[in-house]
């Protein structure tokens, strides 16, 4: 049986971003860019996985997170409330 390690990647992907959308509470929690580098669920993903925050600075209650694998991301925005989209890039 033979694996494709770059499917199984991006299903491990999907699985954390799943996760991340079904309890966001659990996952953002953040005072500072800092913190947000610093998360141990980051871990989860895949090996590969990019990830950028901004807005975090200066105690701003206001940010937005991008994760990348490949194809694949997940935005998470915070303004006046949370926002998830996840999906695959086109």
């Amino acid at each position: 049986m033979l694996i494709d390690f770059i499917q199984y990647q991006q299903q491990q992907f999907d699985e954390v971003a799943s996760r991340i959308m079904t309890d966001p509470e659990q996952y953002i929690d953040f005072d500072s860019v800092s913190d947000f580098y610093k998360a141990k669920w980051l871990d989860d993903f895949p090996k590969g996985t990019t990830w950028s925050a901004t807005g975090l600075d200066d105690g701003a209650e206001e940010f937005d997170v991008v994760i990348e694998y490949r194809d694949h991301y997940i935005r998470i925005s915070c303004v006046n409330s949370i926002e998830i989209s996840c999906g695959v890039y086109a």
